[in-house]
């Protein structure tokens, strides 16, 4: 799977790439639609103006904010359009601080029914994030009526690269609905104490690349949500923040499979977890299968390796129930380093759907406090073993 992904992403570069030689044809500049680079004027109406002619372009264009500092408030950038678009942001875009500007649940910028996209410059976006972060969270619905920095929702054969998010006040990238869809080189940065930020947020998306990109929030640096397929992952540094997660999966009802997930080749250093997949006890019915974690450096990383059915933040779960979703197919290879937190590896599956084709080969995690080696803690799963296990695993 992970060389048939590597295939796609490539073929889509070189065409990304073939497409980008001919967008300096026609260029349409905020600036000459009025925007002024002074941090306090809103360049809304501008950038929608610039890419409505970019939009409605029969040949491929490029959409420009250049260097400088803007001001930018709430703001949707639709399709479909008639040809390739590359939406050039070179200066940094700063979010309205009040969140009363802001429609509740939207993004601050929102693209959606593109195709053949890319979004490229070496730009920041800057939400704004620091004077919500904690205010009345976790438990309220406050943060879930905070806006996410960049959302994309039903994007295909399209590319993020050479990009900056920075301090959102929720997630930072959202995606909902995306086919063929790659990040590369994207940075993403927000404090260790930013509640709610994860880094890139996959829905109901297939064909999903992130590479050689850089990712420390307060929050997981990836989420992967329900009715994901063909998820690739490599090169992500990822830290502080919660890991890589799958899920949580199961709280809502008629959640769509999750299935084919790649994580390679990427280093953890200093978070709560480090590659996971979690579900709710109590939960719905579903599936996840098909994952696979390789070649993995964890540095000072809490609960390296975890599968957690038990997953019950706050305490407000019905643990006597089991979990409904179904796990199997999973392989964690090739994970070394070391461990924050004694037990480094949790395997706890659901007594309803035990866990089925589990897999841990060449596990090495060393536990840095002085209570003793690093520990393994399993429930309802005997998971095929091979290689080197420390600590041992099941034993």
């Amino acid at each position: 799977m992970g060389l048939k992904l590597n295939i796609a992403a490539t073929s889509l570069l070189l065409l990304l790439a073939s497409a980008a030689e001919v967008f300096g044809d026609t260029i349409f500049d905020v600036t000459k639609y009025g925007a002024r680079a002074d941090g306090n004027s809103d360049i809304s109406q501008a950038l929608l103006k610039a890419w409505g002619d970019s939009c409605s372009s029969p040949v491929a264009s490029t959409v420009m904010i250049p260097k400088g500092t803007y001001a930018l408030g709430q703001i949707t950038i639709g399709g479909p359009c008639k040809a390739p678009i590359n939406f050039v942001v070179q200066g940094t875009v700063m979010a309205p601080v009040d969140t009363s500007r802001f429609k509740a649940e939207a993004g601050w910028i929102a693209f959606q029914q593109i195709d053949r996209f890319t979004l490229s410059g070496g730009g920041v976006f800057d939400g704004q994030g620091k004077t919500v972060w904690g205010k009345k969270c976790p438990r309220s619905e406050y943060c879930n009526q905070l806006p996410i920095n960049l959302r994309f929702n039903f994007i295909t054969n399209s590319m993020v690269k050479d990009i900056t998010s920075r301090d959102s006040k929720q997630f930072h990238i959202n995606l909902l609905g995306c086919k063929n869809l790659t990040f590369y080189n994207v940075a993403i940065s927000a404090p260790e104490e930013s509640l709610n930020t994860d880094g890139i947020h996959i829905g109901r998306s297939s064909g999903i690349n992130i590479t050689d990109s850089t990712i420390g929030t307060g929050d997981d640096c990836v989420s992967i949500g329900d009715g994901s397929e063909q998820i690739n992952i490599q090169r992500v540094t990822c830290g502080p923040g919660h890991g890589i997660s799958v899920g949580s999966l199961g709280k809502y009802p008629n959640e769509e499979p999750v299935v084919g997930i790649s994580v390679k080749n990427c280093n953890l250093t200093n978070t709560q977890n480090g590659v996971r997949v979690k579900t709710w006890p109590a939960s719905h019915q579903g599936t996840a299968s098909d994952m696979h974690f390789e070649d993995i450096v964890m540095n000072n990383v809490g609960n390296p390796i975890v599968i957690d059915q038990e997953y019950c933040p706050h305490n407000q779960c019905n643990l006597k129930s089991p979990s409904r979703i179904k796990i199997s197919n999973v392989s964690f290879r090739n994970i070394r380093g070391t461990t924050s937190t004694q037990v480094a590896v949790k395997l706890l599956c659901s007594q309803e759907v035990p866990c089925q084709d589990v897999e841990l080969g060449d596990i090495n995690l060393k536990y840095n406090g002085n209570e003793g080696p690093a520990m393994s803690q399993c429930k309802n799963i005997k998971p095929k073993l091979l290689g080197v296990q420390l600590p041992r695993i099941c034993a």
